[in-house]
Parts: structure tokens; sequence; C-alpha cells
């Protein structure tokens, strides 16, 4: 794999912003941020509430409450489909009405509803109302099957479509055609906000019992990060809302107990934390056994209730670990076994093994996809013994659902269903069929161009020598959050090695000398693996992040390697 590493081009002008350096100026052109009011992540900012089908389902949740009509909310088995659910549930009941919940089981039922799921809904609940968060979009047949039932339906969902919505009561979604809203980065729980804020809002004015919605964006800030939704300026004025009620213990009882079970300080909580702490334990649960008890843990009235369920999450997150890291180790040695090199690798990783897990193989999937640069499709068995469930994740350029999709056109036999987006898509094909698919997909993905196949860091350009002062980490930390098509602050530059050391053999901890004569340490976690470094050279060129280091009371400035080169000068 190629490393280039090139600067980020400008989106917007940093002549916008008249108040801060010049270094952060450009920062946040290259990130498309338009003016300096949208810094102003304030709850008054965000944008009115003019989706398609919002008033539509606004009316009949209304009526529903007033009725005392029986609801039932369908989710989805991921930590956006659990917050929106969890969501729903505690801002419905705050607000007067009967509300029970269900969630596929991913191995029986697969995702979204389904005709299955709408006759166990009318089986264990009876409802007069059935309303799908973090899905729905494409379910025409679930719905159908639910109306039959003498069910009302309303969609909420964020997910794409290219295709006429299904014919529900009420569909609430953002990227349904012929909706003007304009974000359209809005995740499953975003949704659901937006109608549960503005059912409130209309039963306050008539008098009705309505519901403190923003005392949940705790809920909102967590699905939103975890399922990796674009921060434009609404969502990060959502996340960072409910970060700050994190910090502040103003959180549900069961997201204190997963930060605590984590080791992490509550109030010095960042928004990524949601990504990588909070959301792979919730995630874990609809992975390996059933996503009731995260949406449980998130119900919670008190941290009583709250720790055993984060507990067993915890201890799903464990399992999910250790299941995933075997499997990777076996993909690997399924690559080695075909002994490909680095420089001669496929173009495209298919791998498959009789026993491992369909809750992993997505992660498995993205992990061997970044170690490799690949696209990477990892197939599990199936329970029926006849399909194979693949997961799929694609590197920039490749769109691996398109991709996906020239096969089961070629090959109609091949693929019994597929679905998703440029990034991550999931598919069935026969076992029989595996090594036919593996052939096919891979020469398929090598008509790329070469190019397509190094992988591009894109940095903020050179530090200004001035900056590497713990106040930059500080003023960075403040424009937060950062995420997903806000990416934090990542920067380049040679540097004089003064001093190196190994730390357990495998971590590289450096003193690097600027050319003002001012020192700095700097860390490269795992570097044994990654980097041929080479002291006697003097001189090393770093890409790294800002951080700020805590020691025996004493807090520094650290940068965080990530990644690390050497010209050799002769």
């Amino acid at each position: 794999m190629n490393m280039i590493i090139q600067q980020r081009p400008l989106i917007s002008r940093p002549e916008l912003f008249q108040d801060v350096p010049e270094f952060i100026a450009r920062i946040l052109a290259a990130r498309g941020v338009q003016s300096e009011k949208e810094l102003e992540l304030k709850l008054k900012n965000l944008l009115a509430p003019t989706m398609k089908g919002l008033d539509q389902a606004i009316h009949l949740i209304d009526l529903a409450i007033d009725q005392q009509q029986k609801i039932v909310i369908v989710g989805d088995y991921d930590a956006d489909g659990a917050t929106s659910t969890a969501l729903m549930i505690l801002a419905l009941r705050e607000m007067g009405a009967q509300v029970e919940y269900l969630v596929p089981d991913r191995f029986k039922y697969g995702y979204g509803l389904t005709p299955a799921i709408a006759d166990l809904a009318f089986k264990r609940f009876q409802p007069d109302l059935l309303i799908t968060v973090d899905n729905g979009i494409s379910s025409h047949a679930g719905v159908e099957t639910a109306q039959s039932h003498g069910m009302k339906v309303i969609i909420t969902d964020h997910h794409l479509t290219t295709k006429e919505t299904p014919h529900a009561e009420a569909v609430v979604n953002p990227n349904q055609l012929g909706c003007d809203f304009p974000s359209k980065a809005l995740a499953g729980i975003g949704v659901a906000f937006y109608v549960l804020a503005n059912l409130s809002t209309h039963r306050k004015k008539l008098n009705k019992s309505f519901a403190q919605v923003t005392q949940y964006l705790d809920l909102v800030a967590l699905g939103t990060y975890a399922d990796v939704a674009s921060l434009d300026f609404n969502n990060r004025i959502l996340v960072d809302a409910g970060v700050k009620r994190i910090q502040q213990h103003l959180c549900r009882p069961g997201i204190t107990a997963l930060i605590d079970l984590a080791g992490r300080e509550i109030t010095q909580l960042q928004a990524s934390d949601l990504g990588f702490v909070v959301g792979p334990r919730i995630n874990a649960a609809g992975r390996m056994e059933t996503m009731d008890i995260g949406i449980e843990c998130l119900l919670a009235q008190d941290l009583q209730i709250a720790y055993p369920l984060a507990q067993q999450l915890n201890d799903l997150n464990l399992e999910r670990r250790q299941v995933e890291n075997q499997i990777k180790q076996e993909a690997l040695e399924e690559l080695e076994k075909l002994q490909f090199d680095q420089q001669q690798l496929p173009a495209a990783l298919v791998v498959f093994e009789e026993h491992w897990h369909q809750g992993v193989i997505g992660i498995v999937a993205g992990r061997l996809k970044e170690q490799f640069y690949r696209p990477a499709i990892v197939f599990a068995a199936d329970e029926d013994g006849v399909h194979l469930k693949g997961s799929a994740r694609s590197i920039d350029g490749i769109h691996i659902r398109d991709a996906i999709e020239v096969v089961a056109e070629q090959y109609p036999s091949m693929i019994s269903h597929f679905g998703g987006h440029a990034a991550a898509a999931g598919l069935t094909i026969k076992k029989d069929q595996f090594h036919a698919f593996k052939q096919v997909f891979e020469a398929l993905i090598q008509e790329n161009d070469d190019y397509l196949f190094d992988s591009i860091l894109l940095t903020d350009g050179e530090l200004p020598v001035e900056n590497f002062q713990l106040s930059t980490v500080e003023i960075l930390k403040n424009l937060g959050p950062w995420g997903q098509k806000f990416p934090a602050p990542i920067f380049e530059g040679q540097f004089n090695i003064l001093d190196s050391r190994w730390l357990k053999e495998k971590h590289l901890k450096l003193k690097l000398g600027l050319h003002n004569g001012q020192a700095v340490d700097a860390i490269a976690f795992n570097a044994s693996e990654k980097y041929d470094f080479n002291p006697a050279w003097g001189t090393v060129n770093l890409v790294y992040e800002l951080d700020r280091n805590e020691f025996n009371g004493n807090v520094s400035l650290q940068l965080r390697i990530l990644y690390l080169h050497q010209h050799h000068l002769s």
C-alpha cells in the first residue's frame, strides 16, 4: 500500500473568518464552514422542521396518545436503532402514551419491518399504531402486512432510497423523494428527535401533556455519532448539545454506567468517545445477542438497574472483540495462504470460513479494508446451510453496492439479495457459488485504475511553530465536535530527533526539536509493526495530531504520530 500525503483542499474561503488565527481559518475553510455563525452550536440554530410527512406523523401520534391507542415501536439492532427506540419510548411515555417496542433479531429476521415482524408485532401487542425508527423506507411488504392487521403505520428513517416510498399513513425521512429538508445527514435518531420535539411543541400549545425532549439529547448525540452520520452544522449542534449534557451528568443512567465501566472520566468525555467507547458496547448487544439489552440499559431509570445491564454489554463487547480478533487472524492467514505479499495483493479481499460469526463480519471487513486498503467482503454461513451472508467495506472511489449490483446483473442466480451504499454493503450468495463470486468480483474490482489503491492521507499542512502550545489543543477541542465529514485537524512536518526510545518494544517515544529551539514530545503507538525507524538519520517526517499528555500531575503537549517516514540524506 502506497501512502500519499496531501494537504486538504479548501472548500470555502479562509477570509470568511476574521477573528481566528490564519491556520484555524484554513482548517475551517478546508471543512466547508461557510460563516462564523456556523461555529455557534446553539439549539436555536437548528434547521426548521420542514420535513415532508412530519405534520401527518404528528397528527397521528397526537391522536393515538389522546385516545390511549396502543403504539409499538419497531427499531433496529444497532446503536442508532437502539437510541431511537429508547428516545421514542421515553418521550412518548412522558406525554402519556401507551407504548411498547420490538427489535428484530438480526439472526432470525434480518433487517427492517418485514412481514414476519409485522405479524409478530400484531401477535404480541395488537397495536393500533406502528412506528418504525431507523428503518422502513424499503419495507413495502411489511407495511402492507401491518395494515392488513388493522394497524396504521408511520415510518421514520434516514436511509437513502431511489424508489417510491411505501404506502404508510406517514413517512418522515429527509432522504425520501420530494423532501426538501436541507440536511440529508440526520441519523435515524435525528429524525425521531425532530418528530418528537415538534409533537411535544404541538401538544404544549394545546395545553396537553408534553415532554421536555431536549433532556434526551444525550441519546441523540450517541446515536448520531455512533452511526457515523456526517457532522454537518445541524448534526454538530445536536452532538455538541448531547455531549455537554453528558459531561454535566445530565444523561441517562445507562450512559453513565457504560462510560464508567469503560474507565473514562465523564466530565472529560469527547464526542469521539461516543463512537469508540459507548457505541460499540451498545452495538455488541445486536451483534452477539439481542438489542433488547442495549435498549433496556438506555431506558433504565437509575444506576442500580443500569449497572448490571451495562456490565452485560461490556462483557458482550469483550466477547465481540475476541471473536472479531480470531476471525481477523484467520482471515489474514487465509490471505497469506494465497501467498500474496503487500506488493501483489488481489484488487479485492474476499474471504469465508465455515465457523465465522455473522455478527462481527462487518467489523472484520472494515479492519481488512483499513489494513490493506482494498475493498473487502467477509462471509459467514447462514443458518439454512445453503447460503452465505457477506459484509462488504470499500475504499474511496469504489462504490461497493454498485459493484455488487454489476455482478448481480451479470450472474442473476449468484446473488440472492444485496443492499447498501458506497462504503458499506451486505449481500447473500449461495454457498456453492462462493469461489465463482470471488473470482468474478476480484476481476471486476481489478478493472479500476491502480491509483485508487493508493491510500491518501489528507493533512492541514504544517502547524506554525508558535502554535506548538497546550492552548492550541484547547482551541481545536472547542471547535469540535470533530468526526465524519468534519475530521479532526492533523498536521505534517519535518523534525530533528533529539532522543528516541522504545516502550514495551513496540511503541516509539520521541523528543523532537523545532527550528525555534523548542523541544516537544511525540509518541507512535504500535510503531514497531508499521514503520522502519532509524534514529541515526537525525530527522523524521511526521503526520500527527496534537494531544495533551498527563503524567504524575504534569500536563504537557504531545504529538500523537499517525504516520512516520524518513528520507535518508546521503
